[in-house]
């Protein structure tokens, strides 16, 4: 199943650029299994969004067809076909 991540200026570098990718998600099709997709092809971008234990980094969020996952099931968040992941990765500064 296809969905498109949303790729942030700030992460793109670990993307060769790419604002966007579509990704073939095995099925059950969920944000944990999409990113997983996403680490086989880009590892220094999987090294930002998740930690070692593949957990979802605290400082990113992740917005699956515009919901908050966190506020639905993190990485078990079911994807439907032609869902869209928008990564909002926290910005500092002073």
């Amino acid at each position: 199943m296809k969905v498109t991540v949303l790729i942030p200026g700030v992460l793109r570098t670990a993307t060769n650029g790419a604002s966007h990718l579509d990704v073939d998600v095995p099925e059950p099709a969920t944000l944990g299994a999409a990113l997983d997709v996403l680490a086989d092809t880009y590892p220094g971008l999987d090294r930002r969004l998740r930690d070692e234990r593949a957990a979802l980094r605290r400082y990113v969020n992740f917005y699956v067809n515009g919901e908050e996952c966190r506020r639905l099931s993190g990485p078990a968040t079911p994807l439907p076909a032609g869902a869209e992941i928008q990564i909002l990765p926290s910005v500092a500064g002073g």
